[in-house]
């Protein structure tokens, strides 16, 4: 990301001017969309302004425990109140994502407002003009990590406390798989350890993010890895899928199913993995690999999608079986055109 002196003053400008400030992020939250939201927000807030964070759906509850999530409003249960905000607003930030179709219905009053916008994104391929501002760097670990940049180059670290800091490192942290992805750089851990100077407690995050699990999530993922691991020894592919009536079976929640995929990638020998999962009518499908395998082209060619290189998400309009179906029937193809990967 070229953060330039003159981006930096139309940033600060934007943020002096501004009387009515929203935050918004990608639907189905995650620790970088929730936790970059509500560190801009603290930042904002500490700074005076009047803001608001405007969500398309709930976070999962895995994250309900940073301070500052009650006044996420979402379109799902607060839309008249949400609405009104978006035609009040004179400043939208745009996180954690790159198009506006990546915010479901919260796509038209965006649209629709004559705000001026601001993008803070690590996602390949921004659309075009989406907002006035755009701060894009796909290199960064996390939009939790541009957020620190940005408040860094305007000179005001020394703003950063706990508050700040803490969603900024769950951000960081869920977005790196605790540091682990080949997106971790030198950078990613020393505005870590700024963040633990400053106040937060590292161990408090990765416990309420990893620590605290459910019984009824325990028992759904133990049943997901006994009995709907699938492993391609000849592919190095691991995949697991999960209906709707499996979910129901052990009372699944939103966030339950966050890192089976990984589990998947984890197996020995395995280089590629996918999570199939039914949900309002579709199949959501997460991808994950290993060295330069672009499950994301994979995503976006047949399941529109997208994401990062090692981690993209897609869809599937159909049942369970015929997603699974497809997914086996183009994966000789994309192994054999990526041979030299696996």
């Amino acid at each position: 990301m070229t953060i330039t002196p003159q981006k930096i003053d139309q940033f600060k400008a934007l943020v002096e001017n501004a009387k009515h400030i929203i935050i918004t992020a990608h639907k189905s939250p995650d620790g970088d969309s929730i936790g970059s939201s509500l560190g801009l927000y603290h930042y904002l807030k500490k700074k005076g302004k009047e803001v608001f964070v405007c969500h398309p759906d709930p976070a999962p509850d895995f994250l309900h425990w940073m301070m500052g999530q009650e006044c996420i409003l979402n379109l799902e249960e607060n839309e008249a109140e949400l609405n009104a905000h978006f035609e009040k607003a004179d400043l939208i930030y745009c996180l954690d994502y790159n198009s506006s179709s990546r915010i479901g219905q919260m796509e038209k009053p965006l649209n629709d407002s004559k705000a001026q916008k601001v993008m803070i994104d690590h996602h390949r391929d921004p659309e075009p003009d989406f907002c006035q501002i755009q701060f894009s760097d796909i290199e960064a670990s996390s939009t939790s990590q541009l957020i620190f940049e940005l408040i860094e180059a305007c000179g005001e670290v020394d703003l950063i406390d706990e508050t700040i800091g803490t969603p900024l490192y769950c951000g960081i942290v869920t977005d790196t798989g605790s540091f682990r992805f080949s997106s971790t750089s030198p950078k990613t851990h020393h505005i870590a350890a700024t963040l633990i100077i400053k106040g937060v407690k590292h161990w408090e995050v990765h416990e309420n993010v990893y620590d605290t699990n459910s019984l009824d999530k325990i028992q759904l993922v133990s049943f997901a890895l006994l009995e709907k691991l699938v492993v391609d020894r000849e592919n190095q592919t691991a995949y697991i899928s999960l209906s709707n009536a499996e979910q129901e079976r052990f009372s699944a929640t939103k966030g339950d199913t966050e890192g089976l995929v990984n589990q998947a990638l984890s197996i020995q020998g395995i280089k590629m993995a996918a999570f199939f999962k039914e949900s309002d009518g579709i199949v959501k499908i997460s991808f994950r690999s290993k060295g330069s395998i672009p499950v994301n082209e994979l995503s976006k060619q047949n399941f529109s999608g997208g994401g990062h290189l090692n981690a993209a998400g897609g869809k599937f309009v159909g049942n369970l079986d015929a997603a699974i179906q497809k997914f086996v029937t183009i994966l000789p193809k994309f192994v054999e055109e990526n041979r030299e990967l696996f």
